[in-house]
């Protein structure tokens, strides 16, 4: 199995094996989309854009308020979660959820997720 079969398969595996994660993907830091599980609907294009400049502006945040390293972004809307971790050098693990989402094992799940595409990349 390919290194980027692997990826997908840890996604796929995020996205059907943990409650309320509706979509994920692998973005660059550059903002290029790697390997995504998201419906047909979304437009990977903006949310690899959106993924990297959220990203971005959080560790410049962490940076001026003295808050150390990043270890996740979080975007709360009316309709649900965006949890944006780093999963490898260069790389950020997206993941939506839904409004009834646990938060705590959105939090743990990624974290796993991340550590895997770590190993693999």
């Amino acid at each position: 199995m390919s290194r980027m079969d692997t990826v997908n398969r840890i996604l796929r595996d995020l996205q059907t094996g943990t409650p309320d994660v509706e979509a994920c993907a692998l973005v660059s830091e550059d903002g290029l989309m790697i390997a995504s599980a998201l419906p047909q609907h979304i437009d990977e294009t903006r949310v690899a854009g959106m993924t990297a400049t959220l990203a971005s502006l959080g560790i410049r945040a962490a940076d001026e308020l003295e808050r150390g390293e990043v270890q996740q972004v979080l975007v709360r809307g009316a309709n649900g979660y965006a949890l944006m971790v780093q999963a490898s050098n260069g790389t950020l693990l997206l993941v939506m959820a839904s409004k009834a989402a646990k938060l705590g094992l959105i939090f743990l799940d990624t974290s796993r997720a991340a550590a895997q595409i770590a190993k693999v990349l």
